[in-house]
């Protein structure tokens, strides 16, 4: 099986099998999985939206949501057979929360999700620590592991399966 890793403001989708793995802290990734044709797909993005005259980017959801969706379309997915698993979007302790950026990362990523008509089935997101994700393209499954702080240079064994 192929190996990936996904760098943030990057989405990635492919028929053929891949282990994917990202780190997440405010940012989110979004896992869109075709159980009918078994493969998947992931984003990782850094804000909720492009605002002002930026550069078209997938660092931003809106933007990173409509890129991996019409990926799986044109890789031969029907968007009502994709299930959709949301992660990240903590809190950091930083400038007192008032820019909220994972809080507003995640809320972007239900919306959208919502408007598209695309199931959230497993989710892990907010608090304050980092997350750690694996994600097996060919079966949807996502590996997760919490951060410590000190956890950037040696990180724990404790995974959990969504």
């Amino acid at each position: 099986m192929d190996k990936f890793y996904l760098l943030p403001g990057k989405v990635f989708a492919d028929r053929s099998p891949h282990v994917v793995d990202t780190v997440l802290g405010s940012c989110v990734a979004v896992v869109l999985w075709d159980p009918v044709l078994r493969f998947g797909g992931i984003n990782h993005f850094m804000l909720p939206k492009l605002t002002g005259n930026g550069i078209l980017s997938d660092k931003y959801g809106d933007i990173a949501m409509q890129n991996l969706i019409q990926k799986m379309l044109r890789l031969g997915s029907y968007k009502t057979n994709l299930k959709a698993k949301v992660f990240g979007g903590s809190i950091r302790h930083d400038a007192n929360g008032i820019f909220q950026i994972g809080q507003r990362n995640a809320e972007f990523a239900f919306d959208i999700l919502d408007v598209e008509k695309i199931p959230v089935v497993s989710q892990s997101v907010g608090g304050c620590l980092g997350r750690k994700l694996i994600f097996y393209s060919e079966n949807g499954d996502v590996m997760l592991k919490f951060m410590k702080p000190a956890d950037a240079i040696a990180p724990a064994p404790n995974k959990l399966k969504y």
